[in-house]
């Protein structure tokens, strides 16, 4: 088991993306430590994580105060030992489909904001105990329009931008005391609640939507939660022991070029 006696806090728990790497964790031997503002959700992925034989502990924490950030960790640190993995899938509001040129100041700046405070607060707590063990990972999560121009994304893809500067510069600073800093770029996941949600409510609209996305991979496809989770598990692990200070990137290739001029069935043997 690649994360075997390994311990994992993760922020954002709830989420789709957040209990999907928390399970990832788990089924990879990691003893899990779920946070966020409501219990309830994440409450429900522990239970199924320790129904699959997994170790999994829920706290109440708020991914933006930096109090009860530190809080929680001595409590970990009390607990398991050490704090080997740190990873934030804290969810921002964001506008967008607005123009840039039109949109209000607060909707540009508030997910820049909102988003870097969290990344911040959770990674350079979980260094500060990290760098007296020499040793630790900690993992932030972007998305697409962090690598390429993307029109109508407002606030999100500076924001993107932003976390993606910041794990490498976090990344060269704490190198030294043996910890490993990596952010991973995903794409769009049509598995995800968000895409559900909105499939549910605006199929046919959503249809367009998600082929076109699909068609500006290499891929012609979106990566699935499963991928992003399994990334991430392996990042974690010894296994990828020479990788920090860099973004993976998990978007099918939409982000090393869009491909939607390419025809998927315009191969040539």
């Amino acid at each position: 088991m690649l994360l075997k006696n390994k311990n994992a806090v993760i922020y954002g728990a709830g989420g789709s993306l957040g209990g999907a790497v928390a399970r990832a964790f788990a089924a990879a031997g990691a003893r899990v430590f779920l946070t966020g503002r409501n219990t309830v959700s994440i409450q429900k992925i522990a239970d199924e994580i320790i129904a699959a034989d997994g170790s999994a502990e829920v706290a109440e924490v708020d991914g933006m105060d930096e109090e009860a950030i530190k809080r929680h960790l001595d409590n970990v640190v009390s607990k398991a030992g050490t704090v080997d993995i740190s990873f934030n899938a804290v969810g921002v509001d964001v506008v967008q489909g607005i123009g840039l040129a039109t949109m209000k100041m607060a909707d540009f700046v508030t997910p820049v904001t909102s988003t870097l405070q969290t990344r911040f607060l959770t990674a350079t707590a979980a260094a500060q105990v990290m760098m007296k063990q020499r040793s630790g990972v900690i993992l932030s999560l972007t998305a697409t329009p962090g690598g390429i121009g993307y029109p109508f994304t407002g606030g999100f893809a500076a924001a993107c931008s932003a976390v993606e500067s910041f794990s490498r510069n976090l990344a060269a600073e704490l190198g030294v005391y043996g910890i490993r800093v990596v952010n991973i770029r995903s794409g769009g996941s049509p598995d995800s609640k968000v895409f559900k949600d909105a499939i549910d409510g605006r199929p046919d609209v959503m249809a367009t939507v998600l082929h076109q996305m699909e068609n500006d991979t290499m891929l012609k496809k979106l990566p699935l939660m499963a991928e992003i989770a399994n990334t991430a598990v392996f990042l974690a692990s010894d296994m990828a022991g020479g990788i920090t200070g860099v973004t993976v990137d998990v978007t099918c290739g939409t982000t090393a070029g869009l491909n939607y001029r390419v025809d998927r069935i315009s191969d040539q043997p």
